[in-house]
């Protein structure tokens, strides 16, 4: 799409939100996996593990946001890397494309769920950082990529969120949406939980 031509700024914003109204659609499969991804988000709270979210640029800004509406909204807890120390000590000690595995190493724990965000699905820190979680006995990796449909990321997902698209904004936006979705549903349930709670407390009040 950005190789197109447009003749004018009408053409272009029709065209541009058009094809994100087409990406956004949702069909069985995907349904699906985002249930599965929601239950997995639930169990890490009954073992008493955590999320962990990593991503590259407008995705690391993607992981912040969805950890943000864990921590503050639900009992599941979230973790990301997008410390400035901690990314410039790791990367300078051990290199940028190794940073995320050291840091999965030194933060993370069997049981724990890791979220891979890569638009390309050929990050090296991100892909790293997914085999280091296998090799520690997470119980669950999600990748969030885009591009090819065999980007080397999608490939290590126990659950995969795929995007048909090259464009990086579209991808971004998508996989921002299919995550928030997930965090306005835990938070839903949490509330509603919370307040059937309350309810309860008064009639026995």
């Amino acid at each position: 799409m950005r190789n197109k031509a447009f003749s004018s700024d009408k053409e272009f914003f029709s065209n541009y939100y058009n094809t994100f109204q087409k990406l956004v659609q949702l069909d069985n499969l995907l349904l699906k996996k985002l249930e599965k991804v929601k239950k997995e988000l639930e169990n890490t709270v009954k073992r008493g593990n955590k999320v962990i979210i990593v991503g590259n640029g407008g995705s690391a800004a993607i992981a912040s946001h969805f950890c943000i509406d864990l921590n503050k909204n639900t009992p599941i807890s979230g973790q990301n890397f997008n410390e400035s120390s901690l990314i410039t000590c790791f990367a300078n000690d051990f290199g940028y494309e190794k940073w995320v595995e050291k840091a999965v190493g030194v933060y993370g724990k069997p049981g724990d769920v890791f979220i891979a965000i890569s638009s390309s699905g050929k990050s090296p820190n991100i892909i790293n950082g997914c085999k280091k979680a296998k090799e520690l006995g997470f119980s669950k990796i999600i990748t969030l990529s885009g591009f090819s449909p065999d980007n080397p990321l999608r490939k290590l997902g126990d659950i995969d969120l795929w995007i048909d698209s090259d464009n990086y904004n579209h991808i971004e936006n998508i996989h921002q949406f299919w995550l928030l979705s997930i965090a306005e549903n835990l938070i839903q349930k949490y509330s509603q939980r919370q307040e059937k709670s309350e309810t309860k407390c008064l009639k026995n009040f």
